[in-house]
């Protein structure tokens, strides 16, 4: 949501007086007044988007918060921020079970359903921060909406993890407005599964509900096993001997080490499946995937003289 700034809209400064502010405003609604501008799309965009900054800055309470807000987005911007990472939350209005009301002191009902074909000629950004737009009702000098429940925005927030804690589960601590947050990752979370904390995204305007918090899991790369979904493969060095005349090697698991019996002759790059040695299943993490053990044979590099005799007698006898 962009920023909007209502004092270069008026064209006055930022500490005009109400007088200024109301002088302004009657000279550019003038100016830019559908009646005094037929057909022109660009004049009446103006026009609402003077009447826009006239409503917050004629408003003592709405220019004060107003003002705080352009302070802030100064400051962020100044750091180097983004505008689609500025925390918007603390400025969006509402308590749960209550409603506002917004007074546009323009016009009466039929003319401002008339200057705006019916639609709301507020932006995304006054909504945003002062309330949505809803039925509304005549007023003194105007017209006066009721805000509109709005749910607030859900935030995001991108969490690595190691492939063991994936395996077993684990617990992020973050801190929210001086609370700390406890998350727990179940067990078989993949890059990309999300972990929602209800209602601690922004807060909801107009008395609508606050938006969630969503952790995004990345899992890193490990260097034992490779990933794939909810199995795991992985590399067993196996040497010669045991290759040709078939013996037992370990193989690493996530959780305990298992045995694997190598048959007589095995070749190299033979794999063999583990069952149930995988990954636990995200919804079922009684259930797991498989375990594959790739078998990698050793050549010997270096011979002692009698181990070389004897391999020239196996060479000669096969």
């Amino acid at each position: 949501m962009q920023y909007r700034d209502y004092y270069e809209i008026l064209g006055v400064e930022k500490g005009a007086s109400e007088k200024e502010i109301k002088r302004a405003f009657r000279k550019l609604a003038r100016q830019y007044h559908p009646d005094v501008n037929p057909g022109d799309d660009e004049a009446e965009e103006r026009f609402k988007e003077v009447n826009e900054a006239y409503e917050v800055l004629s408003d003592p309470e709405k220019r004060s918060k107003y003002d705080r807000l352009g302070h802030e987005w100064a400051r962020y911007q100044q750091a180097g921020g983004r505008p689609d990472g500025f925390d918007w939350s603390q400025w969006t209005t509402g308590a749960p079970g209550q409603g506002q009301r917004v007074h546009v002191r323009y016009g009466t009902p039929e003319d401002l359903n008339d200057l705006f074909g019916g639609s709301s000629p507020f932006s995304d950004f006054f909504s945003e921060i002062f309330g949505g737009m809803g039925a509304g009702t005549a007023g003194t000098g105007g017209y006066e909406y009721r805000i509109r429940p709005q749910r607030g925005q859900d935030y995001e927030q991108e969490v690595e993890i190691s492939l063991q804690e994936a395996y077993h589960g684990t617990q992020r601590a973050l801190q929210k407005n001086g609370r700390r947050l406890q998350v727990k990752i179940p067990p078989g979370a993949h890059t990309g599964t999300r972990v929602r904390l209800s209602g601690e995204g922004a807060q909801g305007a107009g008395g609508g509900a606050a938006g969630d918090l969503y952790l995004r899991v990345r899992v890193a790369p490990d260097p034992t096993f490779e990933r794939r979904d909810d199995d795991l493969y992985v590399t067993v060095p196996v040497n010669l001997y045991a290759a040709v005349l078939g013996g037992k090697v370990e193989v690493p698991t996530l959780s305990d080490p298992v045995e694997l019996t190598i048959p007589t002759g095995t070749q190299n790059g033979r794999t063999f499946r583990l069952r149930g040695k995988g990954m636990p299943h995200l919804k079922q993490p009684d259930q797991h995937g498989h375990l594959y053990a790739k078998v990698e044979v050793q050549v010997p590099t270096e011979l002692t003289p009698r181990q070389r005799e004897l391999f020239e007698e196996l060479r000669r006898i096969s």
